[in-house]
């Protein structure tokens, strides 16, 4: 085994709860702002709420909670999209010692019914009446349920009514006896291959990550002199979206929400809100580098977005290198184009983020080193970094002034990595989970001794860089024998504009093959770029054709960064792509993969007797960088 520890950790101990620095920075700068938010989704404007009205509104949902009935240990489950009324519930069911369940808004009915019931929730608040109707749906079989709280039926303001009898003393009470190692969240796995399962997270074990975070990377969340400002939009149902509430309200950031993750929405936000700091996943940001592709190509302006891309790479990896101690760094000609792309593009594009994000991290799974390049060249350096549900989120981060793009970094201080003979990646510190709630069997066969068994696959480098390359459950294996681990082909794959989602499969068949699913948005704007003449008939196939020519490309593109072996022989594009409302998504947006294949059994097996069959004449592209014939366009 190689294991791999850093310096001891940076930051001062947690002494008690989550909520407790909402107290402290009420006390310590009263008028700091802490949170936005805004009238309605299309207010331009957002509202600023300070750190002592922050704890004000607090302390007065929490004297409801205590009015309710909401005890220590209580726990409640939270089914909201992103938005501030969940950071005010979350935070005053933390100051009386109640313990979060967070429920994906877009959960079934049947995983509503299994995390309540599993967790013994006494209480559930949720967005809508969609929301009420699912859970009133499975009530019946959850006898300890006693509260439904509908958010946008004034609950939070009628609980703040219900609890002005309440003495303050009863709720600071309450918080003073929550400990660092007491239970704060449960929170359920993305349940990718059968049923999820509650991780039991400490007060402690989210705030180590960050804490840590804040200590050594806080300073860079904004231009000195100047508060940082998070735009939080991905959910907080899940880890990362809870350790981003985290490092804003412990390390004073202006936290603002955006519960709608739509193309629109989310732009029309990032250019009121001006975050200085961007969290992400590679989803996201795949996809605003789409948006910023199609947009210059519907101007007229494709092909000089192309070369000033190109040039970002460029410039960022000499830069890379630079700072690693490999290479001199940009010579005068690349630097010349980079600052003329800078005059012309990259300004612009920094602009549809707001125009202050320089830094951003990105997490939930890999970014692609090319994209990783891209949005450095362009002035916003992504950090990559590395974490899991059992781990309260953070495990690793890019060292300041050493990042190195492809890799998630280093272990954060006071957090241990090292990789089994199989290359599985063991972790080891303060915010690993304490176990799964009511599963004494699954935690013995995580928690080995201290060490967490993530069941990811990995490498390390010969100076202590992280590398993911896979799950263990996901690897493929041939019927010749030949393991492949899926993601970084399925990873090169989505880079396409055109492609939305695919899946390598492959196990037990003669080779590696995928299913392809496309981007409705840019297949829109490709087909009207086309304009294809003649009659329905001869422009369907001829754009057909045209289809199957530039997914090829793709794979083609894709195969040339593995070996023959590993290389996709076959594909099939689906007509539609894979949703949470028919099982093949997690409500994350993770590939519930083994779901996939079963759903998808007469695709796949009509990809692979095809692989025999007829076969159209291949691209010159193709023909340079496949290394097997047998591509099936189907």
């Amino acid at each position: 085994m190689r294991d791999l520890a850093l310096a001891p950790p940076a930051a001062s101990p947690l002494t008690g709860g989550l909520a407790d620095s909402v107290f402290e920075t009420a006390a310590r700068t009263p008028a700091l702002p802490v949170l936005a938010r805004r009238a309605d989704a299309a207010a331009p404007v957002w509202e600023e709420v300070t750190a002592a009205e922050f704890r004000d509104e607090v302390v007065g949902l929490a004297k409801g909670l205590v009015a309710s009935g909401i005890a220590p240990g209580h726990r409640v489950a939270v089914m909201a999209r992103t938005r501030y009324e969940w950071t005010v519930l979350g935070y005053a069911l933390w100051t009386v010692g109640a313990e979060v369940v967070p429920v994906c808004p877009t959960s079934s009915r049947e995983q509503v019914e299994w995390i309540l019931r599993d967790a013994g929730c006494v209480a559930a608040a949720v967005e809508d009446e969609q929301g009420v109707m699912t859970v009133g749906s499975v009530c019946t079989s959850l006898p300890g349920l006693r509260h439904v709280w509908q958010l946008d039926a004034g609950a939070l303001e009628e609980l703040v009514r219900r609890g002005r009898s309440v003495p303050l003393a009863a709720v600071d009470s309450m918080r003073r006896i929550v400990l660092p190692d007491s239970t704060a969240v449960i929170a359920y796995t993305s349940g990718t291959s059968g049923r999820a399962l509650g991780c039991v997270l400490s007060h402690r074990g989210l705030a180590a990550p960050c804490d840590t975070l804040l200590a050594g990377w806080g300073h860079t969340a904004a231009p000195p002199g100047e508060q940082g400002r998070v735009l939080a939009f991905l959910p907080f149902s899940h880890v990362y979206g809870l350790m981003i509430q985290g490092l804003c309200v412990r390390g004073g950031l202006l936290l603002g929400h955006e519960p709608d993750m739509s193309e629109a929405a989310l732009s029309s936000a990032l250019r009121s809100f001006r975050p200085t700091y961007l969290y992400a996943v590679p989803s996201v940001l795949e996809k605003i580098y789409k948006n910023f592709l199609r947009t210059a190509q519907a101007a007229g302006r494709g092909a000089l977005f192309e070369r000033a891309a190109d040039t970002a790479r460029e410039f960022a990896a000499a830069a890379e290198r630079q700072r690693l101690g490999r290479g001199p760094g940009p010579g005068f000609e690349l630097r010349l184009q980079h600052a003329l792309y800078e005059r012309t593009v990259y300004r612009g594009l920094r602009a549809a983020l707001g125009g202050r994000v320089r830094r951003a991290t990105s997490g939930g799974s890999p970014l692609s080193r090319d994209l990783s390049l891209f949005y450095e060249g362009i002035g916003v350096y992504v950090h990559d970094g590395y974490g899991l549900t059992e781990t309260s989120g953070g495990v690793t981060m890019q060292p300041l002034g050493r990042e190195k793009s492809g890799t998630v970094g280093k272990p954060l201080p006071g957090t241990r990595v090292r990789l089994a003979e199989d290359g599985e990646i063991l972790v080891r510190g303060p915010s690993v989970f304490q176990g799964y709630a009511g599963d004494e069997a699954a935690t013995r066969a995580v928690l080995r001794d201290g060490w967490l068994a993530t069941g990811d696959l990995g490498r390390l480098d010969d100076e202590g860089y992280l590398t993911i390359t896979g799950r263990k459950k996901d690897v493929i294996i041939t019927s010749g024998g030949k393991s492949v681990a899926p993601a970084a082909l399925e990873q090169r794959l989505r880079m396409h504009p055109l492609i939305h989602q695919a899946v390598v499969v492959g196990d037990n068949r003669p080779c590696v093959g995928a299913l392809i699913t496309l981007d409705p948005e840019f297949l829109a704007h490709w087909r009207a770029a086309l304009s294809l003449q003649g009659d329905e008939p001869v422009r369907r196939a001829r754009e057909e054709n045209a289809l199957r020519e530039e997914v090829g490309r793709a794979v083609a593109a894709a195969n040339s960064a593995v070996s023959r072996s590993e290389s996709i022989r076959v594909f099939r594009i689906l007509p539609e792509p894979f949703g949470v409302a028919d099982g093949l998504l997690t409500p994350s947006m993770k590939l519930r993969r083994d779901e996939i294949v079963r759903h998808c059994a007469a695709e796949i097996d009509a990809m692979y007797e095809a692989r025999s069959g007829a076969r159209r004449p291949r691209t010159p592209d193709e023909q340079a960088l496949w290394d097997d014939p047998d591509d099936v366009f189907r």
